[in-house]
């Protein structure tokens, strides 16, 4: 039996701005219920793309087909809401006749508007969401979906993602999110160097598959450049080429030379390091029954903590639960109502704020990072010219001198970065840090702050981020009550029993009255006020000497291949592969060693 056409098909799409390809014969097919989600570099023409599906910008060349009778909604990156009286007008606007108005209704109830609320009123969280009703509401063929997560917390993320999962609608979704693209995607569009390239397989199976593509081109190329290498050599010193100057051979070799220079390499990477300060002492934060009101609406109730040098703590909660209101409280900023917050010796803190407040529109990048002194800045203790730190953070020479109010949200958000990273810390406090950056420059972010030795406090309602960085979280139960959970969100929602950060006020789950990191990973907080060990942790503590013991192994015979003394007069290349691979094993040996003796001290703490 054929295959049903698609529902909607871009073919041999051609764009170029200012001189620049950014798409070059790009294809993307929708078919009847397929969830596809689009990745890429910022600035790949991720966006742009979405945008010529939704049949919003006109493509420079290329085929868009739509099927008969194929209904389409699109969500921007930022909706405009100009014109209409009220949310439910705006949401109203976008159904046809037969659509059902109280789907409508219902979708902005669920995500928390009446629909009778001013458009010139609303936060860009709350503009979101009603962008999103309006998107969802008549329920259409194919859904284009624009970083459809940002701006919301995470009660509405996870709501979203239910909601979606269980629409009959095709969609094409754009997200930094890794854990919404998992669960959502069926299949993976991959927008790399102006080209597409499509896997039959959702986001989970995306960055291994990616890897494997880049080693390949990278094999590819050099075996190109070995074979222009050869012909050179033909031309240079060939007997053939001196006496006869075979011009087929000379045209296939300038043929070769075209090919590699026309080959468009992989964007490169940011190089993310932070300067660290002195040390701190051991004890960061010590908050002790600490309160705040406001209105008589309870922000924070009867919280205590301790946050000691090297714990990496997160904030999660939903928009209001007063997460920033609580870090404002905890270094320094603000006063609790009751209670005392103490915070450690010699700290050096350093702030990255979600709003990009910091930045003036009107500065040039390179007055962004240097305070307008010079062409220099300090990072690591060293001075480091501007344009190569520039070039650190993929900022070209030519956006030296252009101005902030220009830069794109995820330029803004490495431009944040850049500046946060150069300010010698031991206290890193990142609110909301993900916000507009691709996931390369994620994978970097969460690499740096899992090498950082000094302290981290950090907001996200990014899942798959607080996963792989945190050691503790901090979740919002409601009323201003607080409670601390060993491990990242995942290990949150398994202490919790599987129920998400969507805690209403007053909840019967609700705890009476919080407790610090002893009371934390799965406790019952009536009866005991005691941690446990999760089981990851005791899981790990019992398997890690047996794989201690076997890098020791592969350490010493490696150690053997090396003591002979003719290995590298014998075979160069095997000696200096033994070699990195020595270094590697043992610096995985010691951070194995590392962890067990966290995870013993950890283990006789407690049952002691």
């Amino acid at each position: 039996m054929a295959a049903s056409p698609p529902l909607l098909s871009l073919q041999n799409i051609r764009l170029t701005f200012g001189g620049t390809p950014l798409l070059e014969g790009v294809d993307l097919s929708v078919g009847s219920g397929e969830r596809l989600c689009l990745v890429g570099r910022n600035g790949s023409g991720k966006s742009t793309l979405l945008k010529i599906a939704a049949g919003l910008v006109e493509s420079d060349g290329g085929e868009r087909v739509v099927q008969s009778g194929t209904t389409i909604r699109y969500l921007p990156q930022e909706p405009d809401l100009s014109g209409f009286e009220t949310t439910e007008a705006y949401v109203a606007a976008g159904l046809t006749q037969g659509d059902d108005h109280y789907r409508a209704l219902y979708l902005l109830n669920a995500l928390g508007l009446t629909g009778q609320e001013h458009p010139s009123h609303l936060s860009g969280g709350e503009g979101r969401r009603a962008a999103i009703a309006r998107a969802l509401a008549p329920e259409p063929d194919v859904l284009l979906l624009d970083e459809p997560t940002n701006h919301l917390d995470l009660p509405a993320i996870e709501w979203l993602e239910s909601e979606l999962r269980g629409m009959r609608s095709a969609f094409v979704l754009i997200s930094h999110d890794r854990r919404f693209l998992e669960q959502l995607s069926n299949a993976t569009v991959w927008i790399d160097r102006g080209q597409s390239r499509r896997l039959d397989q959702g986001f989970g199976a995306f960055e291994a598959w990616r890897d494997t593509t880049l080693e390949q081109e990278e094999i590819e190329r050099h075996k190109l450049d070995r074979k222009i290498e050869r012909e050179l050599d033909w031309v240079r010193y060939g007997v053939t080429a001196r006496r006869k100057r075979n011009m087929g051979r000379l045209r296939a070799l300038q043929d070769l030379k075209t090919e590699r220079t026309e080959q468009r390499k992989v964007a490169g990477s940011v190089k993310m390091t932070v300067t660290s300060g002195e040390t701190s002492g051991k004890l960061v934060i010590e908050a002790k029954n600490i309160a705040k009101s406001y209105d008589e609406r309870s922000i924070v109730r009867d919280l205590s903590l301790r946050v000691q040098r090297g714990d990496r703590l997160g904030l999660v909660g939903p928009n209001g639960a007063g997460k920033t209101t609580l870090i404002n409280m905890l270094t320094g900023l603000s006063k609790p109502d009751s209670g005392t917050v103490k915070l450690g010796a010699n700290l050096q803190v350093v702030k990255l704020d979600q709003r990009r407040d910091e930045l003036d529109p009107n500065w040039t990048l390179t007055e962004a990072l240097t305070g307008g002194r010079g062409d220099t800045i300090e990072v690591g203790g060293q001075p480091k010219h501007v344009m190569s730190y520039m070039k650190d953070f993929l900022f070209t020479p030519e956006q030296a001198r252009s101005p902030v109010s220009v830069l794109s949200g995820g330029e803004r958000g490495r431009l944040m970065l850049a500046r946060a990273l150069a300010m010698p810390s031991n206290f890193l406090v990142l609110d909301e840090p993900t916000n507009d950056l691709d996931l390369e420059t994620l994978d970097l972010l969460q690499e740096m702050i899992s090498d950082y030795d000094g302290t981290v406090l950090l907001v996200s309602h990014d899942r798959d981020f607080l996963d792989r960085t945190v050691t503790s979280v901090l979740a919002s139960e409601g009323n201003g009550n607080w409670l601390e959970y060993a491990g990242g969100y995942t290990d949150m929602l398994r202490q919790r029993k599987g129920r998400p950060a969507t805690a209403e006020a007053g909840s019967k789950s609700t705890p009476k009255k919080q407790q610090s990191a002893a009371a934390r990973d799965g406790q019952d907080a009536s009866r005991q006020g005691k941690r446990r060990m999760s089981f990851n942790e005791k899981h790990e503590l019992e398997k890690l000497p047996g794989q201690i013991a076997a890098t020791e192994a592969e350490i010493a015979k490696l150690q053997a291949q090396l003591a002979d003394g003719n290995l590298f007069a014998r075979d160069p290349q095997s000696f200096n592969k033994s070699a990195t691979a020595l270094e590697a094993a043992q610096m995985k040996l010691a951070q194995m060693e590392d962890r067990w003796l966290t995870l013993e001290a950890l283990k006789e703490e407690l049952q002691g």
